[in-house]
């Protein structure tokens, strides 16, 4: 393992992109986000300061943001169509390109967590429904009951989506169900570590009232998140479907190495240009071999943040 020539640490965190409007938010909720967001960036910044791994710190970020109702992933994950909160998560790591996934898995409080099992423990990548479930068991991974992930705002747009029989993003109220209203639920982080190591994680409860067993980008390797030390780490998060069919993470990453295009130039041809010519409404956090940040987004607002070696963290909601 070969150490960081540059000697550079960075982490970035997200906590969903959509029609996120200052209009909207009261200052006590957006004091709250900045709050959850900030302890997230800073215990991830943590580990890396001490010579910890990339892959630690993004779990122990991604961790931080599931036990968080706030936010839809974990504990405030959104209902599914049966009435279940269904998860996704995936960690990748850029030195070997091992990776783990997880979907549909319920009752796990760390999605993350189980993720992480899957690529240090088991012979696969991606453990779905109860074969993942099942896994999890043989592992002594921590379960709550139902109760514990109910939240009463995601039960009540639950109930006004089914009512509707409409699939809802996730909402930052339930006042009003348009697309006027969105906010793309997930949670994701990417970090560089003093040893050179990328990392990404994301995970999510996906959409209110979805059906079927749907699965979108968040735990498909390449789509949501991808980790390659020659390029970039990416955690996405947006309509899945659209970052499905464009590829997202894995697309900037072959930028970067096949079109020699910088971080920036990759992420922004991909999220401003690319997605937008296939109507999918998003963003992404990025981190490269140097340490380089990028949080792109083509809505209204996405929850970030980053910290860069000893730098005053950057935290933000807004478009700036």
């Amino acid at each position: 393992m070969k150490k960081n020539t540059i000697g550079n640490i960075s982490i970035a965190i997200h906590g969903g992109a959509g029609t996120i409007l200052r209009s909207n938010m009261s200052d006590t909720l957006e004091r709250e986000y900045t709050n959850a967001l900030k302890e997230a960036i800073d215990k991830a910044h943590s580990i890396l300061v001490e010579g910890g791994s990339s892959v630690n710190a993004v779990e122990v970020a991604v961790k931080s943001l599931e036990d968080n109702p706030l936010f839809n992933a974990g504990k405030g994950a959104v209902f599914s169509h049966n009435g279940e909160n269904e998860m996704d998560a995936c960690i990748m790591e850029g030195e070997f390109l091992k990776a783990g996934a997880v979907a549909g898995v319920r009752n796990i409080k760390n999605p993350i967590s189980l993720a992480r099992l899957v690529m240090a423990e088991s012979p696969h990548v991606f453990l779905a429904n109860e074969g993942a479930i099942e896994f999890a068991k043989t592992k002594k991974v921590a379960f709550e009951p139902n109760d514990y992930f109910f939240v009463k705002s995601r039960y009540d747009q639950y109930i006004i989506a089914k009512e509707n029989d409409e699939i809802m993003l996730d909402h930052t109220s339930t006042t009003a169900v348009s697309k006027n209203n969105n906010k793309f639920g997930t949670v994701g982080a990417v970090a560089l570590d003093l040893d050179g190591n990328l990392a990404a994680a994301t995970s999510t409860g996906g959409m209110t009232n979805k059906r079927f067993g749907r699965i979108g980008d968040s735990p498909i390797v390449g789509a949501g998140t991808y980790a390659n030390n020659n390029t970039c780490a990416i955690s996405c998060t947006g309509h899945g479907e659209l970052f499905i069919r464009a590829v997202v993470a894995h697309d900037i990453s072959c930028l970067m190495e096949y079109k020699n295009l910088t971080l920036k130039e990759a992420c922004d041809l991909v999220v401003h240009s690319k997605l937008i010519k296939i109507g999918g409404e998003g963003g992404l956090i990025a981190i490269d071999a140097m340490g380089n940040v990028e949080m792109p987004f083509n809505s209204e607002g996405m929850y970030r943040a980053m910290k860069k070696n000893n730098d005053v963290p950057f935290i933000g909601i807004y478009k700036m």
